[in-house]
């Protein structure tokens, strides 16, 4: 990091950033411990589905009011208040199981405790994600801001690859309530690195309440901040459209690849996909993206449509892997310059309610992924390559016909897509040109961090 991020600065946000792996890796263990518990006790994939859902939810209807409370409110406190809350909730759950409470309403009702729990966790980690990110920018330079993204996709890497790997393992040994416990465990660390730390607060914060006349317009501020401004919204429509395809890609890559390979096979190649992750992050760290941060965003993005092709293109394990490993490879570099625009070009006293409006947008575009990925795979595609189907003796000479087939050529239709849009936001003058039309925010606070939030 250069000099106008002081090493006081800088320890803070490692600090507070190593906290929140720590509790991003617990929580990826309970997340995938408790969802395999519930399978293994209910056997339905709905059942399963609605953990996923019940996570999802309150990141999409809760984020207005998250920003809001962002940005009156003192953002280490709104940090801690979220790793509390998330880790009772977490600890009730832990408590049902112990006192066989589940058992006790029936499996069938007491499941959900589990997804009202599961629902009030994830309400509280609707705070966490504005309120880190605009902190990030009032302790890292704007310089540095794509190596401070950087190390946050490293996390979230670490989180996707370690976390499976190891509930797996701990379930068979302290049981699904031993790991909640570790979850429990990970939110007290996060919360002691935040009482160990002081942050600035924003100039415009400097002697008053930084709110607006009423409730309402601090709900709507960030909409209507980013429709003011046409390349922020641009930005934000072709991420709601990437958004929807890697939620596509979550739904549908494991049934393709299990239409012609093991589970064996399926997870290596989710190892060498989380591992280009990883690679990705760590590139994103120390490159810090490139000086022009809008051709990371439409670069990596067009390379990581190819990859979705390559993927879709026939059912081989190295080309599938070779994929899977690219494609995640762009995921920190696209979100690290992204992040850095968003960053730099928006208000630190607004960045909360801006910043919740642009979680709202990304994950409301998920649970629709999920919902159209089965019908248009089992209705639309698959039917076309069968052995007999419309396009076997066409395109499907070259992808190949019978199951799966049909997935892989939505896969390649999701690339072709994804290249468009990457095209199509380079043609868009907003888009190209955000960084010049919109003049920088002011980042970094002149005055120390003895002025700080709490």
């Amino acid at each position: 990091m250069d000099a106008q991020t002081s090493p006081r600065r800088l320890n803070t946000f490692l600090t507070i950033w190593f906290g929140q792996v720590v509790s991003l890796v617990g929580s990826g263990l309970t997340g995938f411990a408790l969802g395999v518990w519930v399978f293994e006790q209910t056997g339905s994939a709905t059942q399963f589905a609605l953990i996923g859902l019940s996570a999802v939810l309150p990141r999409v209807i809760l984020s207005p009011l998250a920003g809001a409370i962002v940005d009156r409110w003192d953002r280490r406190r709104v940090m801690i208040l979220s790793d509390v809350g998330a880790g009772l909730s977490t600890f009730a759950i832990a408590l049902l199981l112990w006192t066989n409470q589940l058992e006790a309403q029936g499996l069938s009702f007491g499941i959900w405790y589990i997804y009202a729990l599961t629902f009030l966790n994830a309400a509280f980690g609707t705070l966490q994600w504005p309120a880190f990110t605009a902190t990030t920018s009032l302790l890292v330079s704007k310089k540095n801001l794509g190596r401070a993204n950087g190390l946050v996709q490293f996390g979230q890497a670490a989180s996707e690859i370690l976390a499976p790997a190891l509930a797996g393992v701990l379930i068979g040994i302290i049981r699904l309530e031993g790991v909640i416990l570790i979850d429990v465990g990970t939110f007290l660390f996060a919360v002691i690195t935040l009482l160990l730390v002081r942050l600035p607060r924003p100039e415009a914060f400097a002697g008053k309440r930084p709110v607006s006349t009423t409730l309402w317009n601090d709900l709507t501020l960030g909409w209507r901040t980013i429709r003011a401004r046409p390349g922020l919204k641009g930005l934000l429509l072709f991420f709601a459209v990437v958004n929807f395809l890697w939620g596509m890609v979550g739904a549908l890559i494991t049934p393709l690849i299990l239409s012609w390979t093991s589970s064996e096979e399926l997870g290596l190649i989710i190892a060498i996909a989380g591992a280009g992750m990883l690679a990705g992050s760590l590139l994103m760290s120390v490159w810090g993206g490139p000086q022009r941060r809008i051709n990371g965003v439409l670069s990596f993005e067009l390379l990581s449509g190819i990859c979705f092709m390559l993927i879709g293109l026939r059912p081989s394990f190295w080309l599938v892997a070779t994929g899977a490993f690219g494609a995640h490879v762009t995921i920190a570099i696209v979100f690290g310059s992204n992040q850095a625009i968003w960053q730099s070009k928006v208000a630190p006293e607004i960045q909360g309610r801006v910043f919740a409006t642009q979680q709202m947008v990304a994950r409301a575009a998920t649970p629709l992924a999920y919902l159209l990925a089965g019908p248009l795979a089992d209705r639309v595609f698959s039917p076309l390559l069968t052995v007999d189907g419309p396009l076997a003796s066409g395109i499907g000479q070259i992808l190949g016909t019978g199951t799966g087939r049909g997935i892989g050529l939505l896969f390649l239709l999701m690339g072709v897509v994804k290249v468009a849009v990457a095209l199509l936001g380079r043609s868009n003058p907003h888009i190209r040109n955000v960084e010049d039309e919109l003049p920088d925010a002011t980042l970094m606070p002149a005055g120390s961090l003895g002025r700080a939030d709490g």
